[in-house]
Order: structure tokens, then C-alpha cells, then sequence
């Protein structure tokens, strides 16, 4: 009987042992599926972690593109803005000066008339006043327009009438100024009236 006990309790010791080789067997193989698991969660983890950094990327690049085209738009604005002001101050007075002309106009009539006179006070101070209005005035920017012996630009000049031209070489001339034209920086104030030879 002790042989059948004996028997017994080393064939129950060899299942133990079986069975304590067979759980760690089952434990790798059910262990390495977790690791895969956990292996699986880290590479979604870090796929997710890549995708926010593009998207954080993409995001930063498009802020960055949207930043500079608003500062060069401003920056244009900026320089529109100075250029309009300094436009601005330069023909802020053409109305007056352009209401000044015919006073020109006239005091340039007084002084021809006067040269045939003799020298007088009056005549003096009228020559004197010309000679200040007009100073004054090309100080301002004004200038006047070349009209006589130039050839007819309509940029300039404003054709009243045509006559016959004496010479070929004197076609499309201006031959005579009826009334002076001016510029204000450049700019046409008042169109030159002129006689043009055809």
C-alpha cells in the first residue's frame, strides 16, 4: 500500500509539476498578447502625438502665412495713407491758386501795357507787385507751361484756332498764346490756349 501511496502522491506531484510547467506557458502566451496590445496602444498613442504635431505644424505655417500677408497689407496701407497725405498737402491749394490766375492774367496785361509809359511810381509799383505775386507763386509750385515755338501737345495745350502755317517746318506749331497755362508740381492747373499753324 505504501508503494500505491507513494505512487500515487509522485504521480500527483508530477501533474503539479506539469501543471506549474503548463501555467507559465499559458501565462507567456497569454502575456505576449498584452504586450502587443500595449505595444499597439503606444504606437497609436505616438501616431496620434505625430498627427497633432502635423497638425500643430500645418496650423503654425497658416497663422504664419495669414501674419505676414496681413502686416504687408497694412504696410501698404501705411505707405498709401503718407502718400495720399503728402498728395494731399501739395494740392490742398490748387482751388486758391487757380482763382489767383486771372489775377495774373491781369497784372501781366498792367505791366505791358506800362512798358510803353514812362517810369512813373505807379508803373513801379505795379511791376513790383507782378514780380512778388509771381515769386510767391512759383514758391507754391507753380509754373508756367512753355507755349511759344513748341510744338502742339494736347497734354499741355488747348487749341483754339488753326492758321495756315507760313513753312512747312513751322506745322503743328504753336504760334500764338491767347491765354497762359500752369502747373502746380507737374500737375495742369489750367490748359495753355493757344493758336496752332496747319
Amino acid at each position: 500500500m505504501n508503494k500505491k501511496k507513494n505512487a500515487k502522491e509522485n504521480n500527483k506531484e508530477m501533474e503539479d509539476t506539469v501543471k506549474t510547467e503548463e501555467k507559465p506557458t499559458v501565462e507567456n502566451e497569454s502575456s505576449e498578447p498584452a504586450e502587443d496590445k500595449d505595444v499597439k496602444e503606444e504606437s497609436k498613442e505616438e501616431e496620434k502625438e505625430e498627427s497633432k504635431e502635423t497638425d500643430f505644424e500645418e496650423k503654425f505655417l497658416d497663422m504664419n502665412d495669414k501674419f505676414l500677408r496681413l502686416h504687408a497689407e497694412f504696410d501698404n496701407y501705411r505707405k498709401r495713407t503718407i502718400k495720399e497725405r503728402i498728395e494731399l498737402s501739395k494740392y490742398a491749394t490748387e482751388d486758391v491758386i487757380k482763382s489767383f490766375l486771372p489775377v495774373m492774367d491781369d497784372l501781366e496785361r498792367a505791366v505791358k501795357l506800362m512798358e510803353n509809359a514812362e517810369t512813373d511810381p505807379v508803373q513801379q509799383g505795379v511791376v513790383l507787385i507782378y514780380q512778388k505775386f509771381k515769386n510767391i507763386l512759383t514758391q507754391k509750385g507753380v509754373e508756367e507751361i512753355k507755349t511759344s515755338g513748341e510744338a502742339f501737345n494736347t497734354d499741355f495745350h488747348e487749341a483754339i484756332t488753326n492758321i495756315p502755317a507760313e513753312s512747312e517746318d513751322k506745322k503743328g506749331l504753336v504760334i500764338d498764346v491767347i491765354e497762359k497755362g500752369y502747373l502746380l508740381h507737374g500737375k495742369v492747373i489750367r490748359f495753355a490756349k493757344v493758336v496752332v499753324a496747319n
